[in-house]
């Protein structure tokens, strides 16, 4: 019968906390299972994450100076000619709402058509960029490949611009 006294979780679900410094018997005394010397037997004996032994390490050696354009580049979700060969039917329109129904992007915006694969069917297919192939297999299909105008990107804010500075004699 179950009661109070005999709930247990399920065997493996869990496992009990390692007890360390609990006495010689428990096999987990004196030293704690850190053995007897050396940096690491010790609290605060551990190194930092990429500490080299001693070397300068890698982060520090590689220049961090200079422009990267990372920040400011378009980044696209792609739809490759073959997905719509597969996901589409001939003669459709397809637009990014369509193809965020097909589950071949996430969101409806920034969406590049790629050339991989052969297209057989006459599709319209809406998209905001398209590679000079998959426009190129489109069209030999008999398609269309329309340009849609990029989503406006949020105007940043002008930086606040600075007191003009007087002289206080």
């Amino acid at each position: 019968m179950v009661g109070l006294n005999n709930l247990k979780p399920k065997p493996g679900s869990y496992r009990k906390k390692k007890r360390l410094g609990t006495g010689q018997g428990s096999g987990h005394g004196q030293t704690s299972t850190r053995g007897q010397k050396g940096q690491n037997s010790t609290s605060g004996g551990s190194k930092p994450d990429g500490f080299e032994g001693g070397q300068i390490p890698l982060l520090r050696r590689i220049p961090k100076s200079g422009f990267n354009n990372a920040r400011f580049r378009t980044e696209y979700q792609w739809v490759n000619v073959s997905s719509l060969e597969k996901y589409f039917k001939a003669g459709e329109e397809v637009s990014p709402e369509a193809f965020v129904k097909a589950r071949l992007v996430k969101r409806p915006e920034l969406i590049k058509v790629l050339g991989d694969g052969e297209l057989k069917k006459a599709l319209t297919v809406k998209a905001h960029a398209f590679s000079a192939s998959a426009k190129e297999k489109i069209e030999k299909a008999g398609g269309k490949a329309e340009l849609i105008a990029k989503p406006a990107a949020a105007a940043k804010p002008a930086p606040a611009k600075k007191a003009p500075k007087t002289d206080k004699k």
